[in-house]
């Protein structure tokens, strides 16, 4: 159906009140990133304790050496695993801060967890494991299951190590390999060194004002606490529940806690962008008639059908670049209206809905997709508390106070959610000659394909910054798990003990990310969220590869062709 012709006044008014909206949220709270905290200690230390691991069995330190060592048991490292398997690969352990492998579905267990991510795409080596999954989109428990499904396969459970914190990473220059030291007194050698932690895994919390003192039970939703909730939420009868945050956790968990608890309020700071997910049991039908090798091809062809044929490139390409911008702002803005649309045709309540409404452009803020959360407004026992772009900034011994009102809670919820990115979450990253990775990065972000970065021998990062960003995470994480299985693979093929980026190789891929980054002020003109560094200033390089996915996949494999080229191969020194 096309779109109504509109003149551009009605777009440019729009755009104004996007921008009124985010003036609003950078008058209150500290700047950007200073509006949270992640660093659990003191009374905040109970939300970072794991509420599903059974007591951790005391052992000796660990001072092996394998092969190959991945700080982070999700995705990353099962993915990149597999690919190493089937290189040969044997001594490949896996040091975990969980009990077990799965990453964020390890530790995003709340109620209602479920990807926004088609399962088909989504779920990794489905072809290897011969599964279908169980719906169009998947829940949590099937996605952990899978993480473990994959571990079992691939025997990635014999030399890992869990409930265990990487604190240290140091290349030693004269052993020529890397040492790791945790918090349980181990210093484990490996040769290889791949970080991944994920891009949403260290809990974060708003920094308000007498959180701690606050009298009734609490916890961050990657801690749900099932003793004090009960498996399906029965013990939250009679309860009065708070939730703080609208984001994909909070928009999953909401309609949940609305089943059962007595009362339920919403405090909202910038409401998310709701738009619907459409969901079905998978066609047993259909899944009998796959052949083998059917998400490779699946994947193929959607990797195809996003990227323009040559003719549309040749098209766009006669447009000006004022004109191009202006088409595709407007676009974004008439699919933003139709989410105010769906929401005013749902949400009984207009001032309720009013406020429920985003006002910024698509892709300002992780979108989100669900069925059940704005019907739950329409409920007499669901309140939204919409503090118009100020947050919650006290909380008192009986519950989170605004404008003077409190609210008497027995259970609040932190949907706050996670640090973005970071490379060495709990863990000091030192290269040779005694180079910690943050000084390094303290004048920007400097690697090749976000993976590699000088003076950092046969380490790999995975899911950071000035790599390719994509919703469906796991497509990316794929590619890069091929890389580094290939470069690892010809490091111990052709004899070599390290590989080390060159200077050239780095500072290429530095400025095809600053080429492909700041051509339009839509990030800093957006709202401020996790996209966007919360609203901070950001150096040109520090962001992610902006350049297409195909193009990353591209200059991937043309990194690898010149292997003597892009990277210092060394043998080992004796």
């Amino acid at each position: 159906m096309p779109r109504p012709k509109r003149p551009q006044s009605y777009y440019d008014d729009i755009k104004d009140k996007f921008q009124e909206e985010r003036n609003l949220r950078l008058l209150y709270r500290p700047p950007g990133t200073d509006q949270s905290t992640s660093e659990f200690s003191g009374d905040l230390a109970k939300y970072a304790v794991d509420p599903y691991a059974e007591e951790v069995p005391s052992r000796e330190p660990i001072t092996d050496k394998v092969e190959v060592l991945f700080i982070g048991g999700g995705f990353s490292a099962l993915l990149t695993s597999a690919r190493l398997r089937e290189r040969g690969i044997e001594s490949i352990r896996i040091v975990e801060r969980g009990s077990d492998v799965g990453g964020t579905w390890y530790w995003n267990r709340y109620p209602g967890a479920a990807c926004d991510v088609v399962s088909y795409d989504y779920l990794p080596l489905l072809d290897e494991l011969d599964y279908v999954p169980v719906n169009h989109y998947s829940r949590g428990p099937e996605i952990f299951a899978h993480c473990q499904a994959i571990a079992d396969k691939y025997n990635l459970y014999e030399l890992s190590v869990f409930n265990t914190t990487v604190t240290e990473t140091r290349w030693d220059d004269a052993d020529q390999h890397w040492h790791v030291s945790t918090d349980r007194g181990d210093v484990m050698r490996a040769q290889f060194v791949i970080c991944a932690n994920g891009t949403l895994a260290k809990p974060k919390l708003s920094t308000i004002s007498g959180m701690t003192s606050f009298g009734g039970h609490s916890f961050h939703t990657s801690r749900w606490d099932y003793d004090y909730t009960g498996k399906n939420l029965e013990h939250l009868k009679g309860k009065v529940v708070g939730i703080i945050g609208t984001g994909a956790s909070a928009v999953q968990i909401v309609p949940e806690l609305a089943k059962t608890a007595k009362e339920v309020y919403v405090f909202q700071r910038t409401p998310s962008s709701i738009d619907i997910r459409d969901d079905w049991p998978t066609d047993p039908n259909w899944a009998r008639k796959l052949e083998p090798g059917w998400q490779s091809k699946r994947r193929s062809k959607l990797f195809a059908a996003v990227e323009n044929s040559l003719e549309k490139r040749a098209a766009k390409g006669a447009v000006s670049p004022e004109d191009k911008l202006k088409k595709q702002e407007n676009a974004n803005i008439d699919y933003m209206m139709r989410i105010h649309k769906r929401i005013d045709e749902i949400v009984d309540d207009q001032t309720t809905a009013d406020a429920l409404k985003p006002w910024y452009m698509f892709m300002c803020k992780r979108p989100c997709f669900h069925n059940e959360y704005l019907p739950s407004f329409n409920l007499p026992n669901v309140h939204l508390v919409d503090t118009e772009g100020e947050g919650i900034t006290e909380i008192s011994p009986k519950g989170p106070v605004f404008k003077g009102y409190e609210y008497e809670l027995d259970l609040l919820i932190y949907a706050t959610g996670f640090e973005v990115q970071q490379t060495g979450i709990y863990n000091d990253i030192v290269g040779q000659g005694g180079v910690n990775l943050q000084d390094k990065y303290s004048d920007g972000i400097r690697t090749l394909l976000g993976i590699h970065t000088a003076g950092f021998p046969n380490l790999f990062i995975m899911g950071g910054y000035q790599a390719s960003f994509q919703f469906n995470l796991t497509e990316m994480l794929q590619t890069q798990g091929d890389h580094i299985a290939e470069c690892i693979d010809h490091v111990r093929s052709n004899g070599h003990h390290t590989l080390d980026v060159t200077d050239e190789a780095e500072e290429w891929w530095v400025q095809e990310v600053i080429k492909h980054r700041g051509k339009t002020n839509r990030s800093e003109e957006c709202t401020p969220g996790y996209y966007n560094f919360e609203g901070n200033e950001q150096r040109r390089q520090d962001g992610n590869y902006n350049g297409g996915f195909r193009q990353y996949f591209e200059s991937q494999g043309e990194v690898r062709e010149k292997m003597e080229e892009n990277f210092h191969l060394a043998p080992k020194q004796s």
